[in-house]
């Protein structure tokens, strides 16, 4: 089972650029793509990005407003213990070379300048409801809040390390619920697929269903 995990303090450097041989070196999340398709199959159809198409300078010049529901399948990455590392992230498919433009890890700070219009973004990683990093932090001020900056009206976020393969059940389950009965609205949705995936003795343990929450608007 591969944990969607955290990366530590240390992965941005002096100038706070991240090293593509470190984020190369995490586990990869095959399953993702699964994942990915099962959603789009769901709302009956959509645009699936995958692998190369992941490039963090992809993604920022693909025109996300387009898109009423997003989901970013992947590894997070938490603000290092001191601001002067770096900051909350999404990892990307990483470059060859590390640039500003390009260095594996979409930021808090690019995720704000994005183009949001989405009524669902779901962040299916780690510690996606952490704090910035700052002293004092509050949770959701890190990539939450910049998602809701950039346009996101609602996230599914987790609050602490998840496991793959019982995150895909959740978001998969979820979109197929909310296709099968809209009425009952997203939280609802979610629900349901959270008790399915806790009456799977594979997966009753809180550790795989406990961490996601629904945080926006709430209709």
């Amino acid at each position: 089972r591969a944990t969607r995990r955290p990366l530590n303090r240390g992965l941005w450097g002096e100038q706070r650029v991240a090293d593509p041989t470190r984020i190369r070196a995490l586990a990869p999340l095959p399953e993702t793509a699964d994942e990915a398709r099962a959603v789009a199959a769901a709302l009956g159809g959509g645009r699936i990005f995958l692998r190369e198409e992941t490039r963090e300078s992809k993604v920022k010049s693909i025109d996300l407003s387009l898109y009423r529901n997003v989901l970013f399948a992947t590894h997070g990455a938490m603000a290092s213990d001191f601001v002067d590392f770096g900051e909350p992230a999404l990892v990307m498919t990483p470059p060859a070379v590390a640039s500003e433009l390009d260095d594996g890890l979409l930021s808090a700070n690019e995720i704000a300048s994005l183009r949001l219009n989405a009524d669902w973004v779901l962040l299916s990683a780690c510690n996606t409801a952490a704090a910035d990093g700052t002293p004092g932090a509050e949770g959701l001020s890190g990539l939450a809040k910049s998602f809701f900056h950039a346009g996101a009206r609602n996230l599914l976020v987790s609050h602490w390390a998840v496991v793959s393969e019982s995150t895909v059940l959740i978001t998969t389950g979820a979109f197929r619920e909310l296709a099968a009965q809209p009425q009952h609205g997203r939280i609802r949705a979610l629900h349901k697929a959270v008790v399915q995936v806790m009456n799977d003795e594979r997966y009753r343990h809180p550790v795989f269903w406990a961490p996601f929450v629904l945080v926006g608007e709430g209709r």
